[in-house]
């Protein structure tokens, strides 16, 4: 269940559910220089956070290391924002984290999955609001059992 975890947040990071957040200014600030007046809407780029290769080495890489138990510390909790962070991150965040553990447990004790002469690889992402491929993803489903059995 830990390498679960794991998976499951490096995922998140290289695939963020929202690509940025937005939030409305409170009162005027000034941030490093920059003047925000209060009303106007401040975008959090999380997608370009969770790629940035000074957070993250070799960020376009797929290693779940990362949010071990070792390393999970070193992670600045306003790099990697999946669900928000602060008093306004996302309330269903727990539910949907358990959501997501039991629904791939539950399919991964039964079926592979695999890439096929139809799968995109590498995956093209859409430039529209939710990150979403350009296709479909299309992969070949085995039964567990004809792994095991070999037929």
């Amino acid at each position: 269940m830990e390498y679960l975890d794991m998976v499951l947040n490096e995922t998140l990071r290289l695939y963020p559910i929202g690509n940025r957040l937005e939030r409305v200014c409170k009162k005027d600030v000034e941030i490093n220089g920059v003047f925000m007046p209060k009303g106007s809407v401040v975008m959090i780029p999380s997608y370009a956070l969770h790629r940035d290769p000074q957070q993250w080495p070799d960020p376009e890489e797929f290693r779940p290391e990362r949010f071990s138990k070792e390393n999970k510390g070193s992670i600045d909790p306003y790099v990697y924002l999946p669900f928000g962070n602060g008093p306004r991150n996302c309330i269903g965040m727990r539910f949907a984290l358990m959501n997501m553990k039991l629904a791939l447990t539950k399919v991964l004790q039964n079926f592979s999955f695999q890439p096929c002469k139809e799968t995109q690889i590498p995956l093209k992402l859409s430039r529209q609001g939710l990150l979403q491929p350009t296709k479909p993803i299309i992969l070949k489903v085995v039964p567990r059992d004809e792994i095991i059995t070999g037929s």
